[in-house]
């Protein structure tokens, strides 16, 4: 059986960092060091109608040589967002991310509404935990610590 998107949101918890998109990017850049963040979505009326990502001000903002107090949110972020659903399994996941050279997938519900992000930080540490404990059950069962 394989993991979905679901068990990984169970895992870390559906909170989500968002921004308007009038917001300055300087705002949305502080905000993202505040809580140790690499994107934030940004939602108007309900809907996800972009990602600001750490790449995005790197490339629009600094590159460009603009202003983050007098840019906009809405002038840089990325506007075409990849998304997944809670039913998409962990592997295809990464794969989109790998080939779509992303961290950050927003997850959708049926509805369209936005009901968590996974980052491939995420992706990563839960593989690492399923390993952990699929290693330390098999040394129980090998030595019998039990």
């Amino acid at each position: 059986m394989s993991t979905t998107v679901r068990e990984i949101l169970g895992n870390k918890g559906r909170h989500m960092n968002t921004v308007s998109q009038h917001a300055n990017v300087f705002e949305a850049a502080v905000l993202m060091n505040e809580h140790k963040i690499g994107s934030l979505l940004v939602i108007q009326d309900g809907r996800l109608i972009g990602i600001l990502t750490e790449r995005d001000i790197l490339r629009r903002v600094v590159a460009e040589e603009r202003d983050a107090r007098h840019t906009s949110v809405g002038e840089v972020m990325t506007r075409d967002v990849v998304c997944c659903r809670l039913h998409t399994d962990m592997e295809e996941a990464r794969v989109v991310m790998r080939d779509q050279r992303i961290r950050h997938l927003p997850v959708m519900s049926e509805q369209e509404e936005v009901v968590g992000l996974i980052s491939i930080g995420d992706l990563n540490a839960y593989q690492v935990q399923h390993h952990e404990r699929t290693i330390y059950q098999m040394q129980e069962y090998i030595y019998g610590t039990r």
